[in-house]
C-alpha cells in the first residue's frame, strides 16, 4: 500500500465536526417596538423593584437615579459618594464614552432615597453596592432592571440603557431646549440628542384642532 493510500485510509475514518453557525442577533425592533420607557413605566419599574428581593430600596434607587440623570450602566455602577453632595443637593456626573461631565441638581425624592442608602450601606465608597460592600456589576444591574420589568408587567424585555433613553424622551416631550438636553446627557454630538426631539409627540399637538 502506498503512503498516500494509507494516509487517505487513516484520514477517512477521522470524524468530522460540522460547522455550526452562531445565530446573528436581529435588530432591536425585532424584540421590541421602542428603546425607551415612558415616565409611567419607569414609576412601575421602581415600584416593582422595591417589592422584589432583599434590596428593594437600593434597586428602586438605582432605577430612579439612572432615569433622573440619564446614566449609562457603567456610570451608574461607578457612581461614588464623593460625587454626591447631599448638603447642597448636587450630583457631579462623570460621563463615559468621552461624554461631557456636568453637575445636576438633586430633587427631594432623590435626596430622600440616597440618604436612606447611606444608612443602609454605611462605610462604602460607592453608592450602589452588594451585600459584600463591593460595587454592583453591570450584569447585576441588568438583572435587577430586567426582573423589575417582568414584575411590573411590561410586555417587552427591559434593559438599563432604556432608562437613559427615557430621560431624553421625557425632557424632549416636556419641551426642554435641545442644547440643554445635550449638555444634561453629556452628548458631544447634538445629533445623538435630536433623536429624542424627533420622537416627541408635542411637535404635532397643533396639527388638528377639533
Amino acid at each position: 500500500m502506498s503512503k498516500n493510500a494509507g494516509f487517505m485510509r487513516q484520514t477517512s475514518v477521522v470524524p468530522t465536526i460540522k460547522n455550526r453557525k452562531v445565530p446573528r442577533r436581529l435588530e432591536n425592533t425585532a424584540y421590541r417596538l421602542r428603546e425607551y420607557l415612558t415616565d409611567t413605566e419607569v414609576t412601575a419599574l421602581m415600584t416593582a423593584a422595591a417589592r422584589v428581593g432583599r434590596h428593594g430600596a437600593r434597586d428602586a434607587a438605582l432605577i430612579l437615579i439612572a432615569y433622573r440623570h440619564g446614566l449609562r450602566v457603567s456610570e451608574l455602577v461607578s457612581l461614588r459618594w464623593d460625587q454626591v453632595d447631599l448638603q447642597q443637593g448636587l450630583l457631579h456626573v462623570a460621563r463615559r464614552k468621552h461624554g461631557i461631565a456636568s453637575v445636576h441638581p438633586l430633587r427631594g425624592p432623590e435626596l430622600r432615597i440616597l440618604r436612606r442608602l447611606q444608612r443602609d450601606y454605611p462605610h462604602s465608597a460607592y453608592v450602589f453596592v452588594s451585600e459584600r460592600k463591593a460595587p454592583l456589576t453591570a450584569d447585576a444591574v441588568r438583572k435587577v432592571v430586567g426582573r423589575a420589568g417582568s414584575e411590573a408587567g411590561i410586555e417587552f424585555k427591559v434593559h438599563p440603557h432604556m432608562l437613559r433613553h427615557a430621560t431624553g424622551y421625557k425632557l424632549a416631550n416636556d419641551g426642554q431646549d435641545t442644547r440643554a438636553i445635550q449638555q444634561y446627557l453629556g452628548h458631544r454630538n447634538i445629533q445623538h440628542t435630536t433623536r429624542y426631539t424627533e420622537l416627541a409627540p408635542e411637535r404635532f399637538k397643533d396639527f388638528w384642532r377639533d
